[in-house]
């Protein structure tokens, strides 16, 4: 039976990752919609069930499970010091009617890996690779905290909860072929276990907008550039595997779909950081970060030698650039079968590239361009021969990063493979 208590206690660790957004109990205002005002910040969670005033099971799980999160994590000391400060700057920007039973807190887990999680109680956990990657940047730092402070003044653990249960309800019901007592159009229809994860993933989905919504909001009042998001999309984003497929069922939006989903938003936001930090380097975040939105890049055939086989290619990468003072370095990467393959075995999260990207094995794996990148669409081309030593050097292109004056990663895109 212990075992049995163990198990269920880490199942429901993972319910506690990064959920969403509650809508107001019986006509109350929720604190999400406290710190928003009246403002509705685009689209709402629909379908989504009202969370009923004597709900606590979200607290008391969270209370269950707090001696068990707090013995795998430590506290935001040290080289976290920055999340810190940032956290404390942003709980003060919530209401001052925040719930009394809210303890919150930053905590790190240890484990090398990019991802962060809220638990009803008000306790955060950023794992360190993630911590890491933010740095000392305190915008970066306020993307990631922003997202899950929100999730818990919204109660989503519990909204989430509630909508799977509406699902298990409705699959419940069923429906007999030809039963004449049950017209058409009723409200009864087929369902399957196939059909209810599609739907919980995709409210789980829309919730994760809602939260990133939220955040933005909060970011701007504390003084933290709303540009440090899509920054920190984007730096998650050059730390995902190569070529890896969305998903129906997958529980978080693709970093693009959250960009676009979220563009009224950062302007809505943005018109408010502005408003209250006329002099950005003053504001606590400081200037906003260098911004590349790479598009999809296209893949043509230009020749094709008969004779020796040699075929050459084209490479275009368009992207436009905010903030970008100076200079972008556009890299176009190759890798062998036996590379890509162990990049998504281990879906780059135990050896991901930070700060910059390696050394090249040889002269066949690499090109690189700078570029101003001060038009409103910049295309950067690459000209690629397929010769007889490119060939037996065994690898395919398949990456293109986005690099600053530094090194650093800004961007990555995916190369589709070719014709």
């Amino acid at each position: 039976m212990e075992t049995a208590r163990s198990s269920t206690a880490g199942i429901c660790c993972r319910f506690l990752l990064c959920l969403l957004c509650a809508l107001p109990a019986f006509g109350q205002q929720t604190l999400g919609q406290q710190i928003l005002g009246q403002q509705i910040l685009g689209q709402q969670v629909t379908d989504a069930p009202s969370i009923p005033s004597n709900f606590h099971l979200d607290l008391e799980t969270a209370a269950r499970l707090r001696p068990q999160l707090m013995e795998q994590s430590v506290p935001a000391t040290g080289e976290y010091v920055t999340g810190r400060l940032v956290f404390d700057r942003l709980i003060r920007q919530l209401p001052q009617a925040a719930d009394t039973k809210l303890k919150w807190e930053l905590r790190i887990v240890e484990d090398n890996e990019f991802n962060a999680y809220s638990s009803p109680d008000g306790s955060i956990y950023v794992e360190n690779g993630l911590a890491r990657l933010a740095g000392r940047s305190a915008g970066l730092w306020a993307a990631i905290l922003s997202h899950e402070v929100a999730h818990v003044v919204r109660r989503d653990w519990a909204r989430r909860y509630l909508y799977q249960k509406q699902l298990e309800t409705r699959s419940a019901a069923i429906v007999v072929l030809g039963n004449p007592g049950v017209p058409f159009g009723s409200g009864a229809q087929w369902t399957d276990a196939r059909t209810s994860s599609e739907d919980f993933a995709r409210f789980c989905r829309q919730l994760e907008i809602e939260a990133d919504r939220l955040g933005l909001t909060l970011m701007a009042r504390a003084g933290y550039h709303p540009d440090f998001v899509p920054a920190l999309h984007h730096l998650l984003h050059a730390q995902a595997a190569t070529g890896s497929p969305d998903s129906l069922a997958a529980m978080h939006p693709c970093w693009e779909d959250r960009d676009r989903e979220l563009e009224r938003a950062y302007v809505n936001s943005s018109i408010e950081f502005e408003h209250r930090w006329l002099e950005w380097y003053a504001s606590p975040g400081g200037n906003p970060p260098t911004l590349v939105f790479a598009e999809a890049p296209s893949v043509r055939r230009t020749s094709s030698d008969k004779v020796t086989g040699a075929k050459q290619w084209e490479i275009q990468v368009p992207m436009h650039c905010e903030n970008l003072v100076g200079a972008i370095e556009v890299v176009l990467r190759a890798y062998s079968t036996a590379e890509i393959a162990s990049s998504r075995h281990s879906a780059a999260g135990n050896t991901p590239r930070i700060n910059s990207i390696a050394t090249p094995r040889n002269s066949y794996s690499e090109q690189r361009q700078f570029t101003g990148c001060t038009s409103p669409k910049t295309i950067v081309t690459f000209t690629l021969e397929d010769s007889p030593a490119s060939r037996a050097a065994g690898s395919r292109w398949t990456d293109v990063y986005i690099l600053d004056a530094d090194g650093a990663v800004l961007a990555r895109a995916d190369v589709p493979k070719f014709p």
